[in-house]
């Protein structure tokens, strides 16, 4: 028996190479990190807003900025993981082959 790959065995196993680097390239998109924790951050920094008591609000001259902030740090990770969903990234282009030279 040979050891040796075939040319058939050789050109899927590249393929499937490169269809799981497409997947990785897609799960750790800077995108979702980004959109994920400012969403996470958001939500705990919107609930300090509404737990906030008259005093935290007199200490910023009348203004819930842990409301203001955290509503708007959601809507910046929204932005983003709807940016991600709208527009994924695109799969590199295949390599070209090059044509044997005679």
């Amino acid at each position: 028996m040979s050891d040796s790959y075939s040319d058939k065995n050789v050109h899927d196993e590249v393929t499937e190479l490169e269809t799981q680097s497409v997947t990785a390239a897609r799960l750790f998109d800077i995108r979702r990190i980004i959109g994920g924790l400012f969403v996470v951050y958001g939500v705990i920094v919107t609930i300090a807003g509404f737990a906030a008591s008259d005093n935290d609000i007199d200490k910023a001259q009348g203004v819930n900025i842990n409301l203001w902030t955290g509503l708007g740090m959601l809507i910046l990770g929204l932005f983003f993981l709807a940016w991600l969903k709208l527009r994924p990234t695109a799969p590199p282009p295949p390599p070209l082959e090059e044509e044997p030279k005679d």
